[in-house]
């Protein structure tokens, strides 16, 4: 275990909050941000029409008094916290939204949704936006490395334990003004720390728990930057300390994760972006089984066996077969692999299994049929490929006429080796978002991503809404 006394990261991670001057921003990141909020948009609209989002909004309406944040999609405002509570709950509602695969968890949707409320409730708009988002995005994500693998290995995940760091460091950065911000940040953090939980058993027994687990992380850490700002603090060594999150959470943790090239290393430019409503590890066998049979023309009738090759860190919790309910299949490899064997394919069309492909797979008895005929097992050269960006997956399929044909996808579409182009990111969020506003308020949004210093969350919540803007 590292001596308490050595590091500060804690401390180091509310100074980058406070210090960071969004001027000084790389291209590429400012592109990479424009097209994971057009994304970020994009999957909240999806799943706010899902029916537990309506769970969400009742929520809300019992214990949500008035204030200036949008609900997304919505003329309703309501406070900073719990805006922050269901507009995430909008985003993970699918298991859509962007992912960083080492740290294990989903940033985005925390790191944009906290900023943005933040920002109605203060009036706050422009650059100071885009780097409370930068602020969200590194310490969710730095946390996460930090403490993975065994952190995951104990039974945590980390979208849970680790969103409550980044969106109290993202608020913060918008509440805060004046000296000692960098020490307010930190005791922001401090009683986020207070808020973690993220036991994963919904891995197991199913369940809807994980479709609100990244809101209640996330408008937890924006409760405590609101407590803070009222003279609460929290212990501004809560990462490190004796008794802090990284021992308390995980076996050992790795402090140069978290402090290493903070304000120069920008690990959001790491994020994987989702082609399919499923876990961002069980994708690249998504994909494989998708190729295969664009690539031989079979379909799932076909099969008379499939062999799933696989990295370690997915054995067990993302490998068991006949999902108990709509979240375990979204997170089961062989129940998705054959679910891909079984969707349409259009011709000029880059096929994508969503989450009412899965609803309507669970009583497909023909989809545990093939879970039936698949063996899963640890695979070197899948091993090999699979790192901290992306799960590589080997598919290999063999059919009644006697072809065995095999794919190994290193990483799935919309993984940093793999991703999304701009054209592709835009065409993403206007097929969703024209459903709900005008075209050109499509277009307007996606000019704005693509100069974020012009950032104006209060436009955005009412051109979202529909209202005239």
């Amino acid at each position: 275990m590292t001596a308490v006394q050595d590091h500060k990261s804690t401390m180091a991670l509310a100074s980058f909050a406070a210090e960071l001057d969004p001027a000084t921003l790389p291209s590429d990141v400012r592109q990479k941000l424009g097209w994971l909020l057009l994304d970020h948009l994009r999957v909240c609209s999806i799943g706010a029409r899902l029916p537990w989002s309506d769970w969400s909004r009742r929520y809300v309406g019992l214990v949500g008094r008035a204030g200036s944040s949008h609900v997304l999609f919505s003329a309703e405002t309501v406070n900073p916290q719990h805006a922050t509570f269901l507009n995430v709950a909008y985003g993970s509602s699918f298991d859509g939204d962007d992912t960083h695969v080492g740290a294990m968890l989903h940033p985005g949707v925390a790191a944009w949704s906290s900023a943005l409320a933040i920002a109605e409730h203060t009036g706050t708009s422009g650059r100071d936006v885009l780097a409370a988002v930068v602020a969200g995005y590194e310490t969710i994500i730095r946390i996460g490395l930090a403490v993975q693998p065994s952190h995951f290995k104990r039974g945590f995940q980390s979208t849970g334990t680790c969103d409550g760091f980044g969106t109290a460091a993202a608020a913060s950065r918008l509440l805060f003004r004046g000296k000692d911000v960098e020490r307010r940040i930190a005791e922001a953090m401090g009683l986020a720390g207070g808020y973690a939980s993220g036991v994963a058993q919904f891995y197991y027994s199913g369940a809807s728990a994980k479709r609100i687990q990244a809101a209640h992380s996330a408008e937890s850490g924006v409760a405590a930057a609101l407590l803070a700002a009222q003279g609460y603090s929290g212990p501004v060594d809560i990462i490190e300390g004796a008794g802090g999150f990284a021992h308390a959470y995980a076996d050992g943790w790795n402090p140069a994760a978290i402090e290493d090239g903070l304000g120069q290393r920008f690990h959001l430019m790491d994020v994987l972006v989702k082609s399919h409503a499923a876990a961002a590890r069980v994708a690249a066998g998504i994909d494989g089984m998708l190729a295969l049979r664009q690539e031989h023309g079979f379909s799932g009738n076909d099969i008379v066996g499939v062999a799933l090759g696989i990295p370690r860190i997915i054995q067990g919790r993302l490998t068991n077969r006949h999902p108990v309910d709509l979240q375990a299949a979204q997170m089961c490899l062989p129940f998705s692999v054959a679910l891909a064997s079984k969707i349409v394919l259009s011709p000029g069309h880059t096929p994508t299994v969503s989450v009412t492909d899965f609803e309507a797979g669970l009583s497909d008895r023909s989809l545990h049929a093939i879970e039936e005929l698949t063996t899963i097992k640890l695979d070197d050269e899948v091993e090999a490929a699979s790192n901290e960006l992306s799960t590589a997956a080997r598919v290999s399929v063999t059919l009644r006429d006697g072809r065995t044909l095999s794919k190994l996808v290193p990483a799935p579409k919309g993984s940093p080796s793999q991703p999304f182009t701009g054209a592709e990111h835009e065409a993403r969020f206007t097929q969703e978002l024209s459903s709900r506003v005008p075209e050109k308020v499509c277009f307007e949004i996606v000019a704005m991503s693509q100069n974020l210093d012009h950032l104006d969350p209060r436009w955005l919540g009412r051109a979202l809404s529909g209202a005239s803007v």
